[in-house]
């Protein structure tokens, strides 16, 4: 099974067209990934609305993209951004739980460079916005999944994050894109693999974070499919392709490509895993 991102065309306004044209491509989950880059915050009509069209359209709700704020940031150096950033991702939260689903995907900047004043301030923050979402997260049955970034010490920023907090709170989100931009993207996945909660599926020629359907660069997806199948992953695979980064001009067509690459890589994984 598939799971593909709500934003490929566009991350705000009525997303009913493209849930719409999802389901008509054959999908049956999907990954919300509406304003996950702004301080959107969702009201009951809104969360009630959108359960509405997925009962319509026959879709679940696999995970959700919670956002990473602009001005309420979860790990801002100002404490009254930090305390509203919290806010935001309760908010993301409570939206994830009352659609159905368990998981919300969320950005930890890497930690600064030079161990100091500097580095401890961030890990404080860190560990204050991670502290209090704990038992809010938790009662509401929803684990954070950590997504690799392209820029610093991602992993061992989220390997510390793991050391702190157990499995059952915080995973990794698998963000494919980024790792292919770094030398060490499918070493660190096969090293974290048994974090693995989460996965942001979409391929790039190692230039930029170019979100294109699967097949269409140069990540190595025989070896991503084997890592993943051998990971704890078992969810249908999330990918986050953007329409208009593809070779394909009409939605319709390219929703059927990404159903048919996302398809074909779901498959292998199952192949690796009936050989393990």
């Amino acid at each position: 099974m598939l799971s593909i991102n709500t934003d490929y065309v566009s991350g705000t306004g009525c997303a009913e067209p493209h849930l719409r044209r999802i389901a008509e491509a054959g999908f049956r989950h999907i990954h919300w990934c509406h304003h996950w880059s702004s301080d959107f915050l969702y009201t009951d009509p809104e969360i009630d609305q959108i359960a509405a069209w997925l009962k319509e359209y026959d879709l679940a709700l696999l995970d959700l993209h919670a956002s990473a704020g602009v001005e309420k940031n979860w790990v801002s150096a100002r404490e009254y951004e930090r305390l509203a950033g919290v806010e935001l991702v309760r908010n993301r939260i409570a939206m994830t739980a009352r659609l159905g689903a368990d998981v919300v995907v969320m950005h930890l900047p890497s930690q600064p460079n030079a161990e100091g004043d500097a580095r401890d301030a961030f890990w404080r923050r860190a560990f204050a916005s991670l502290d209090a979402l704990q038992p809010f997260a938790r009662s509401h049955g929803v684990r954070i999944a950590l997504e690799n970034m392209i820029e610093g010490d991602t992993f061992g920023t989220i390997s510390r994050t793991f050391d702190r907090y157990d499995e059952d709170f915080v995973g990794l989100c698998y963000d494919s894109g980024h790792g292919n931009l770094r030398p060490d993207g499918l070493d660190e996945l096969d090293r974290l693999k048994d974090r693995l909660i989460a996965t942001h599926l979409h391929d790039n020629d190692g230039s930029g974070d170019q979100h294109r359907l699967l097949y269409s660069g140069a990540i190595d997806w025989p070896r991503l499919a084997r890592i993943v199948a051998r990971s704890a992953y078992r969810k249908p695979i999330t990918m986050e392709v953007l329409m208009d980064k593809g070779e394909l001009e009409n939605e319709r067509a390219f929703l059927e490509r990404a159903r048919e690459t996302g398809t074909r890589f779901a498959r292998t994984v199952q192949a690796c895993r009936s050989q393990n």
